[in-house]
């Protein structure tokens, strides 16, 4: 008892004494100071709740969205922190789901696991219909069903067969799998990665035409999980190309079960309802941002944050809503200290994460760098084409950002960090993380991770990072699925994954030395200058 008392008339001390400067390097105890904060008065997991049990999914510029912005905001002021705000850029369609059911009801009444694809129309009440499995996959292929559609709910996908995994659904990573990801990825002359994925969000906007002319009532994909699981992922966020027909996604095992019977010849009758809405005047979304000021407004500043966006499945736990709360703890961990850094330390929460980056490439734009990007350009398709243009301009903060930590890979403690082919940054790396390998979070691999918001923070040669998180049942079965609830984040890997985040923003706040950077990038040479395309290629 005399303890905690004494460590709460500590903490009151420090939160009454005006903020004042450290010393060049972080101090031991300023470091032992923020383990204790973080893992022994933790505040992360009852936030946790409040965001994912209380406020759930958050998809961008979604009425949710706002309300969770207002939530986080709020804990940034509660905490002391300056420069609390908002900041727009254009995204896309604004739209909000209300409910939804799916069921068979002819030969019999089941009831099936579904979500709608996020941005689909509403139905406008229940419809009823039988289904006809038409798989399409390309324009090509709409030939076959014209003229067979009307009146029908299309099953769009393949239904394939079952499959079953021999792989355990939870893990941690041994010594053996840290290891293994320390490998320097040789550059490569591919610019577009993910153009592949920019023709399927096109291929499924072009498909709900098709269907519509033709007279169908509805589409309906396969959920390409097993195990009951969906996810409703979505990305026809223009607001000149939205689908043309309400879109619903059936778990793998309703799927087949439907397709079973119509090819037995005996097509099953479903009911669909979709509710929903959107606010057509509201195109622009926004992501988050808030500052612990410096003490030398010359040193530059450093930063770290998540994707506060999730998809609708469920309640965007470990997607990115923990790793988005263990931010907003470091936050709190660190004003806790009552000491300022040298270099003021930044925290934002994302969004648009999941339709492409799209709140980070805002923030780079207005902040960091620009390509000559077409502003046209929407959503994934914007995405992809980001990284193809040059010249990088640098802007006005682009010196001034020492380092950048990311955290979106789940809910699992911290293990270390990507150094993302960085390697002269390598050595200072480990000497932030020395003080946690204790905590089993001392590895610094060579290799790159990608899909998440540092990535083009790197691709415009700045110092952004990712850290490497046990992977839990995030892959196996939570990721974006109708189970990424508050279940599937240990509390004590996420106090953990605060308390080390705090840790590292501390001591590259106050470091005299500052994280190397590789060269401004130019567009890259071909690799094999002797290969041929081959023509015929998509």
């Amino acid at each position: 008892m005399q303890r905690k008392l004494l460590a709460a008339a500590t903490a009151l001390f420090l939160v009454a004494q005006p903020m004042r400067s450290a010393h060049a390097d972080a101090t031991d105890a300023q470091i032992a100071r923020i383990v204790d904060e973080g893992l022994s008065h933790s505040q992360a997991m009852a936030n946790a709740s409040e965001l994912m049990d209380g406020i759930g999914p958050r998809l961008t510029n979604s009425e949710n969205f706002d309300k969770a912005a207002d939530w986080a905001l709020g804990k940034f002021k509660a905490y002391g922190l300056s420069n609390v705000h908002k900041e727009s850029y254009p995204f896309g369609v604004n739209w909000n789901l209300d409910g939804w059911s799916a069921k068979m009801v002819q030969p019999r009444t089941i009831a099936m696991t579904a979500m709608p694809v996020a941005w689909t129309p509403p139905t406008n009440g229940a419809i009823s219909a039988p289904v006809i499995l038409a798989p399409m996959s390309k324009k090509e292929h709409f030939a076959k069903w014209r003229g067979k559609l009307a009146g029908k709910i299309v099953l769009v996908s393949l239904p394939g067969e079952a499959s079953q995994s021999d792989k355990p659904q939870f893990h941690r990573f041994d010594g053996k799998e840290l290891a293994d990801l320390d490998k320097y990825e040789l550059p490569s002359d591919e610019l577009e990665p993910y153009k592949d994925f920019t023709k399927s969000v096109s291929f499924a906007y072009e498909l709900s035409q098709f269907l519509k002319a033709e007279g169908a009532l509805a589409m309906v994909r396969k959920s390409y999980r097993e195990n009951g699981l969906v996810t409703g992922e979505g990305y026809n966020i223009d607001p000149a190309k939205r689908l043309a027909l309400p879109f619903m996604e059936l778990s793998s095992e309703d799927y087949r079960r439907l397709a079973r019977l119509e090819i037995a010849g005996k097509p099953p009758v479903i009911s669909l309802e979709i509710a929903a809405h959107t606010n057509d005047a509201d195109t622009d979304a926004d992501y988050l941002v808030a500052d612990i000021p410096g003490s030398d407004a010359g040193a530059g500043y450093v930063m770290a944050g998540g994707h506060f966006d999730s998809w609708i499945a469920a309640d965007g736990a470990t997607d990115d809503g923990v790793p988005s709360v263990v931010v907003i703890e470091a936050a709190r961990i660190i004003q806790s200290l009552g000491v300022k850094p040298k270099r003021t330390i930044r925290f934002a929460l994302w969004s648009g994460e999941e339709q492409g980056l799209l709140g980070s490439i805002a923030y780079i734009e207005k902040h960091l760098a620009t390509r000559p990007v077409d502003s046209n350009a929407y959503g994934v398709e914007r995405f992809v084409k980001w990284t193809t243009q040059f010249p990088i301009s640098k802007g006005p903060d682009y010196d001034r950002l020492k380092a950048y930590f990311n955290l979106d890979n789940g809910a699992g403690k911290i293990r270390g960090i990507y150094a993302e082919n960085n390697v002269a940054a390598t050595p200072l790396l480990k000497k932030w993380l020395a003080p946690f390998d204790g905590m089993g979070a001392g590895t610094v691999v060579a290799g790159r991770t990608t899909g998440t918001d540092h990535q083009y923070m790197q691709a415009v040669g700045l110092p952004g990072f990712q850290f490497i998180q046990d992977p839990l049942d995030y892959g196996s079965r939570v990721h974006h699925s109708n189970i990424d609830t508050l279940d599937h984040a240990p509390p004590d890997d996420v106090r953990q994954a605060a308390t080390i985040m705090a840790a590292m923003l501390w001591q590259a706040a106050n470091s005299e030395a500052v994280l190397p950077r590789p060269p401004l990038p130019t567009a890259p040479s071909k690799a094999n200058p002797f290969k041929v395309e081959d023509p015929d290629k998509e």
